[in-house]
């Protein structure tokens, strides 16, 4: 599963250095045979009660001790496969076109998981609303009634350096600023549930990738070593 965002970063346009952050042995001896360099991961920050953006933050400080100041770096997650190396740059291009973005981050559209749908069960054991359904003008139980509902889907973070500053950061998601930028793709997902990997296995299918090959393949054959090349139309990721 890691290997593909590591793929990906490879094979991108604008990222010019990998690192990974684990505390697992097979895990960096993976990363290190695809050219990453290991930050070890402390104890705690590799526990189920760790956060994402405690793990950002110290990856950056880290990253920073190796090289310096670092404007602009790329989370990816390894248990996201949904990401191409078009999209990377894409968001890296956003940031350096406008340098009042935070951030860019990619999005899928789930209109089946909206606000108008979502329900809590209340200490009586009964369904209620998680939201004032009447408050979102157009509710119905249309699922595209209240307009399209697009959810950060995990495959790629694209940050500016003041996002590690979490005291600013927008809830849930404090590592990504205040003010972001879409990047649109279908079916995006990190995978925390067994159903993740049959989603996974159709996206990668529809870019190109099968049990055997990968896209990165088709671009080395014809010709380099596919640098550059993010944006043959099997890569596009949109």
């Amino acid at each position: 599963m890691m290997v593909y965002p590591l793929l990906a970063a490879q094979h991108s346009k604008k990222i010019d250095e990998v690192y990974l952050s684990t505390d697992d042995a097979e895990i960096a001896a993976i990363g290190r045979s695809f050219g990453a360099t290991i930050i070890d991961r402390p104890a705690a920050l590799a526990t189920s009660d760790a956060l994402v953006e405690d793990v950002v933050v110290h990856g950056h400080q880290e990253i920073i001790k190796r090289r310096g100041c670092v404007e602009i770096f790329a989370l990816l997650l390894c248990n996201s496969a949904t990401i191409t190396p078009g999209i990377i740059d894409r968001g890296i291009g956003m940031l350096e076109d406008d340098p009042t973005l935070d951030s860019a981050l990619t999005v899928s559209r789930y209109n089946e998981y909206s606000p108008v749908r979502a329900r809590r069960i209340d200490g009586s054991g009964l369904i209620q609303p998680f939201v004032d359904v009447n408050a979102i003008p157009g509710a119905s139980c249309d699922r595209d009634s209240q307009g399209d509902v697009y959810f950060c889907d995990g495959s790629a973070w694209i940050l500016r350096e003041r996002c590690t500053n979490l005291a600013v950061g927008q809830l849930p998601f404090r590592w990504t600023g205040n003010k972001m930028a879409p990047l649109f793709q279908t079916g995006g997902l990190d995978i925390d549930n067994p159903d993740g990997v049959a989603r996974t296995e159709w996206w990668l299918r529809e870019h190109g990738f099968t049990e055997t090959s990968t896209p990165y393949d088709l671009m080395q054959a014809i010709g380099g070593t596919g640098q550059g090349t993010a944006d043959s139309p099997s890569m596009r990721g949109e």
